[in-house]
């Protein structure tokens, strides 16, 4: 099909809720992506960081599809042997815990929030159903996730959402100290903010909230949902920390494509899962779960993360060194592993718009940040081709 039948299409049938490019996107192999003219992408939003291996991974591909040509769906009324190894080999890479599977990040938080507020109903009191989020957090958009996500172009004309929430500036320990009650079940957190702008918070404010949290009887759960699997240049965000939260979601990055989300608590938490009490239809389904383990033991292949830290302080020496050269259009250079983050001084819409003229995909967090979330094995060829795009566009 023409681009332009299959945008006519889309606008015919389609719920308008995206604000969508006029892009038609059929093909993909690793960092680069062809649309129906034929014209070729580098592609450094990476479905916006979910194709952490690069688009159709070959093993990953080939695992999914001899899987789904022996099984495709059982519910979880039934054990399957992919689910099974997936479990236990998502568990061994973190530490003694156990993990319900479902298939998105929202869906996790959803059931990290349930579980948060189960347990502590359960260990403590039925009123310790509060939770603690931060400003410029972003948690999903179904209801109890977008409860704990911050921002009026995220939460207006829905409510009202879940009682009980607070949010507090970001990387604050004092104000979360002060917004600590007897009320409090839990504290959610990402380790580093995406959707805000790509904000990187220190492994000493992470290590002081996890003591504050676990002396006020308050479960800290970690949002991996945008940073897990290689992102930040470890195979999980609180590696940098050291620190162990009690929950941990995570979504994206978890099948490389395939729909997929995790969430992980220890066992003391767990626990409070009893049957019945939550469940996913098609939660952690034989394709998925095949798929992931493949990309598990890729993304933990030393060489893999190895990259994705290398690439990482290359683009921000680059992207610094293209501050310094233009600081009244260019503010700041943040990121962590391959999770970056390029603030303007102005709106970057249409920057992005003319880095995809010029063959570059780029996504704005925020309305004046760039983010850049190549795959994992991105090349040093192709993070400096995308950055030359930018830095023409900018010095224009």
């Amino acid at each position: 099909m023409e681009t332009n039948e299959v945008i006519k299409l889309a606008k015919t049938y389609l719920t308008p809720n995206y604000n969508r490019y006029p892009l038609v996107i059929v093909k993909g192999k690793r960092a680069t992506v062809w649309d129906a003219e034929g014209k070729k992408y580098i592609d450094f939003v990476s479905g916006l960081g979910v194709n952490n291996l690069g688009h159709c991974f070959t093993a990953v591909n080939k695992a999914i599809a001899k899987q789904m040509a022996k099984l495709i769906h059982t519910s979880n009324l039934y054990y399957t042997e992919p689910q099974a190894l997936y479990a236990q080999a998502l568990v061994e890479q973190l530490y003694k815990g156990k993990v319900f599977f479902c298939n998105s990040g929202a869906e996790a938080n959803e059931a990290a929030i349930k579980l948060a507020r189960r347990y502590s109903i359960e260990k403590y009191d039925k009123s310790k159903t509060d939770i603690i989020a931060f400003d410029g957090s972003f948690h999903g958009r179904t209801l109890g996730a977008l409860s704990v996500t911050s921002g009026k172009k995220f939460r207006d004309g829905f409510g009202p959402l879940l009682s009980g929430v607070k949010h507090v500036p970001y990387g604050d320990l004092e104000a979360v100290e002060k917004a600590i009650t007897k009320k409090t079940c839990a504290v959610i957190i990402e380790p580093v903010q995406g959707e805000s702008g790509v904000h990187v918070l220190t492994a000493a404010f992470l290590k002081k909230l996890a003591k504050t949290c676990s002396s006020k009887n308050v479960l800290l759960i970690f949002d991996e949902v945008q940073t897990g699997f290689g992102r930040t240049g470890k195979l999980f965000a609180l590696e940098h920390s050291k620190v162990k939260p009690d929950i941990i979601t995570m979504g994206k990055g978890v099948a490389n494509g395939f729909p997929m989300g995790v969430m992980f608590a220890k066992d003391a938490v767990a626990k409070s899962f009893e049957p019945g009490t939550h469940a996913s239809t098609f939660g952690g389904g034989p394709g998925a779960c095949a798929g992931a383990l493949v990309v598990l033991k890729e993304i933990s292949k030393q060489e893999t993360l190895d990259n994705a830290r290398s690439m990482g302080r290359y683009m921000l020496i680059k992207l610094t060194g293209m501050k310094n050269s233009m600081p009244a259009k260019i503010k700041e250079v943040r990121g962590l592993g391959l999770l970056v983050g390029l603030e303007l001084t102005f709106p970057c819409a249409e920057v992005v718009e003319k880095c995809m003229g010029m063959g570059l995909l780029i996504n704005c967090a925020n309305e004046s940040t760039l983010r850049f979330m190549p795959p994992l094995t991105v090349s040093k060829t192709e993070v400096d081709k995308a950055l030359n795009i930018v830095s023409k566009i900018l010095i224009a």
